[in-house]
């Protein structure tokens, strides 16, 4: 076992604790029974025969359109994503009025209704899955306003109702097909406790809309949306709209295939690049003191980066992304095809994320700090003969208890995620405790926490992972790594290495040895 040096680091991070910290991944996630009920009460509503046809035809649009940004011009993509400072030339590019929907995929009839039957379980369990981290990263972090750009069918909306279910008051929602925005309107019919909320179909119709000190939103999210935008211009033209309407976090989501990542890498890059130059310009010109340059300047990565510095992973072959696994719903299994081969019950949805957050990242002791660990022969030295006795008696007591088994009721929600699906959708989320899944221990936001990038790789006693890590106090910089953890080195590492999975936090010390294969 690893004892402490300090008694402050014990009352922080123990052994037995640092998984429950560390944990961010989420299993296979069952979509909530509302919105399962609200979109079999929807579909149902609209009686297409052809529906499995128009959802093929719907994939089909999706890989036409990653098609087209691929083979767009990458000439200028590549100058203005190397450097940013030929793009301020054309300062007139930032106030160009951009409506994704003009350039990108038009959502009709057709293809919504495809969409809510198909997609949009998926798109939500990705949604859920970056929210639930963020809630878990920022503990205090309770959103009253809210801004969803490029809302859909509501997916971000409903994520939104599980992971603070009393906190958000107003949600303003932008999407320019009206098709999209009637659905929305349609699933969220009888729901109780809902927060006031306004549609638009631009940012600038927002803007026009709502007076300037009404701007700033707490939380603003734009999932699903960005590759949907051929030009690299405009991508970055609303994303910086999107930032200024941020008063506290910012979070993007994309597909996690390559053209995805590399949106996400694309707008972090920018907002990083941005907001460092403006404390620069604002420490040169003198214009605040350096309290007030630390409190209303700058950004950092809340998720998934430790660190604020380039990518490791921008040249290197690889690409950053996720994976949520969920239980498929009755609509999905009804209308997604399969080649040939039984429809499985579950989908794993792969997505690319980043979240900001408006500040200095905080300064915080790193987790391993003060921990010492042993090996694991000089665990096996310390052992007490008396603790390796076996009680035969008590074992055969065991036995015999084991053999009775009581008789349980079996939830059938366990074996099928719409068993319970009906007609009624006048549930409410008044019986929820937003405090319920909340975790005693909570990674802080500091430089000692590394992230695992893909799967973990079990051989024998041996466990590799690959660990994008902070590599300096305040982690301005970062590098990839590809760590090996033995149970005779460090059996404490071992352990926990054994139990973490994709997307999990790592914890880091500076006086910790490790070992690189």
């Amino acid at each position: 076992m690893a004892s402490l040096i300090s008694e402050t680091t014990q009352k922080i991070f123990t052994p037995e604790n640092l998984r429950t910290a560390a944990k961010q991944s989420e299993r296979c996630l069952v979509v909530p029974v509302r919105l399962r009920r609200a979109i079999k009460k929807y579909l149902r509503e609209q009686e297409d025969p052809y529906m499995r046809r128009k959802v093929l035809r719907l994939s089909q649009s999706f890989s036409e359109i990653k098609d087209v940004n691929l083979h767009l011009v990458a000439e200028t993509s590549k100058e203005l994503a190397e450097d940013p400072l030929k793009s301020m030339e054309q300062s007139k590019r930032w106030k160009i009025k951009s409506a994704y929907g003009d350039i990108g995929l038009t959502y009709r009839d057709d293809e919504t209704v495809a969409y809510v039957a198909s997609r949009m379980p998926a798109v939500y369990s990705a949604c859920y899955r970056v929210l639930s981290e963020v809630r878990r990263r920022l503990p205090g972090f309770l959103p009253t306003k809210v801004l969803d750009f490029g809302a859909g069918t509501g997916s971000a909306f409903w994520a939104m109702k599980e992971v603070w279910p009393k906190s958000v008051e107003k949600i303003n929602i932008v999407e320019p097909s009206q098709s999209m925005q009637r659905a929305g309107r349609s699933l969220i019919q009888g729901l109780k406790n809902l927060p006031l909320i306004h549609s638009y179909t631009s940012l600038q119709a927002l803007t026009k809309g709502i007076s300037k000190f009404e701007r700033e939103h707490d939380l603003v999210i734009a999932s699903y949306v960005l590759g949907e935008i051929p030009s690299l211009k405009d991508r970055i033209t609303i994303v910086r709209q999107l930032w200024s309407l941020t008063r506290d976090v910012l979070v993007l989501v994309e597909p996690g295939t390559p053209h995805g990542s590399n949106i996400i890498s694309q707008m972090r890059s920018h907002i990083l690049w941005m907001e460092k130059r403006k404390c620069r310009k604002a420490k040169v010109n003198k214009e605040d003191s350096k309290d007030l340059i630390d409190l209303r300047s700058g950004a950092f990565i809340v998720a998934p980066c430790p660190h604020d510095g380039r990518c490791p992973l921008e040249k290197s072959g690889k690409y950053c992304h996720f994976v949520q696994r969920l239980q498929r719903t009755t609509s999905q299994r009804a209308y997604k095809r399969s080649k040939g081969d039984p429809l499985r019950g579950f989908e794993d949805e792969k997505f690319s994320f980043v979240a900001f957050r408006r500040g200095q990242r905080p300064r915080e002791s790193w987790p391993l700090d003060g921990m010492t660990f042993e090996t694991l022969k000089e665990q096996r030295a310390k052992r007490n003969p008396e603790d390796l006795e076996i009680d035969y008696e008590g074992l055969v007591n065991i036995e015999e208890t084991a053999d009775i088994i009581p008789y349980e009721e079996v939830d059938p929600s366990a074996y099928d995620s719409d068993v319970m699906e009906t007609d009624n959708v006048n549930d409410t989320y008044e019986d929820q405790d937003q405090d319920q899944e909340e975790e005693t221990v909570n990674a802080d936001l500091g430089g000692g926490w590394g992230r695992i990038i893909f799967p973990p790789v079990r051989r024998g006693r041996q466990v590799h992972m690959n660990i994008c890590r902070p590599t300096n106090q305040d982690a301005s910089e970062g590098s990839f790594d590809r760590e090996v953890f033995t149970q005779s080195k460090n059996p404490t590492l071992h352990h926990l290495a054994r139990k973490s999975f994709w997307g999990d936090l790592w914890p880091l010390g500076r006086n910790v040895t490790r070992t690189v294969s």
